[in-house]
């Protein structure tokens, strides 16, 4: 789902994505898992979606195995487990999820770099305790085609009759509501005001 809104000035509100799960288990999922370091060579973000968990979504000679990022293909919600994100602090990860199409995850916890570079991109990362996000995890595998709503305002996740509170870091949620999480297009639509404040400053020269 696209952000709920777009101010005039650059500003895109996010306060609520849904769409299909994908579960995604496993503790300690790090960076070099997500996106091998292999694919760090490439000058663009453009092609991280085609390296999402490149090796462990394919068997030794290659071939596509069963991993959910191919069983569940099209969905917008990763449920993940505990410290998810850790290792290499490498902004590649949440942009090949980004990329791949992933629009928020709900996890046990995540590592504070990976988190930040979620926030950055507008994914929001909310946290649930380890019953809760296995529940949410089961309940995908039994309906791949059910639909889960993040609440970025309320602190909610809903799921087929069941709705769950959550935890969203602060400076996160504050982000995506006030619609001031995407630093460079907020500089860019307000490119005039920058210009205007420099223009009154005494101690800075025009080009004539």
């Amino acid at each position: 789902m696209a952000p709920d809104a777009s101010g005039g000035d650059g500003e895109q509100h996010i306060t609520e994505v849904a769409g299909t799960g994908v579960p995604i288990p496993g503790d300690d999922v790090d960076t070099d898992q997500i996106l091998p370091a292999k694919f760090m060579k490439e000058v663009t973000f453009d092609n991280m979606a085609d390296y999402l968990f490149y090796d462990a979504r394919r068997d030794d000679d290659g071939e596509f195995n069963d991993h959910p990022l191919n069983r569940f293909e099209g969905a917008s919600i990763a449920v993940v487990n505990s410290n998810f994100g850790c290792g290499s602090s490498r902004e590649h990860a949440p942009q090949a999820m980004m990329r791949w199409g992933i629009d928020g995850i709900v996890g046990e916890s995540y590592a504070e770099i990976f988190r930040d570079n979620c926030k950055s991109l507008g994914i929001p990362a909310v946290t649930a305790d380890h019953e809760t996000v296995t529940e949410l995890q089961e309940w995908i595998e039994a309906n791949p085609d059910g639909e889960i709503d993040i609440d970025v305002e309320a602190k909610t996740v809903t799921y087929g009759d069941t709705v769950i509170d959550v935890e969203i870091d602060g400076a996160m949620r504050e982000a995506l509501v006030d619609g001031i999480w995407d630093t460079t297009a907020l500089m860019y639509s307000n490119r005039s005001k920058v210009d205007a404040t420099v223009d009154g400053l005494p101690y800075v020269e025009g080009d004539d």
